[in-house]
């Protein structure tokens, strides 16, 4: 399971160091590509074959589904650390999710997030200004 926030800095090369704990969860290989919100997720390669696997199956003929497919196949790059357990972030999505020196590292339990700090500080303060309404509202679920 992938939980819990970090926050790394990114080298010159565009390499971030992933805690010790996220690399035992996340396995030596794994697949990173744009998420939502303008961070970048990254998947274990069980889930990409499960998100794979729904996004192949989605129609043809839909604009929508092309969209989609498109929009996470791609700037999907398959992923291994280096020898130092260092992650090498691709510049095309160092560029979209705004990472320039300090990355913030988060934990969504099926998957990885990478964001711009300042980015991740104002998304949390827009979208969980009262944590006991969020959850009030998606009472149906628990």
């Amino acid at each position: 399971m992938l939980i819990g926030e970090f926050r790394h800095s990114l080298d010159a090369k565009g390499r971030i160091i992933i805690p010790s704990k996220i690399r035992e969860s996340l396995g030596q290989s794994f697949v990173m590509t744009k998420g939502l919100e303008g961070c970048i997720s990254i998947y274990t390669l069980e889930q990409w074959d499960k998100i794979r696997e729904k996004l192949d199956n989605l129609p043809f003929g839909s604009r929508e589904s092309r969209a989609a497919q498109r929009f996470f196949y791609s700037n999907a790059v398959p992923c291994e650390y280096d020898k130092q357990g260092r992650l090498l972030i691709p510049q095309n999505l160092r560029e979209y999710a705004g990472l320039e020196s300090e990355v913030q590292i988060t934990g969504v339990s099926r998957r990885l997030e990478l964001w711009n700090p300042e980015r991740w500080d104002q998304y949390i303060e827009e979208s969980v200004e009262d944590p006991e309404a969020l959850f009030e509202s998606l009472e149906h679920v628990f």
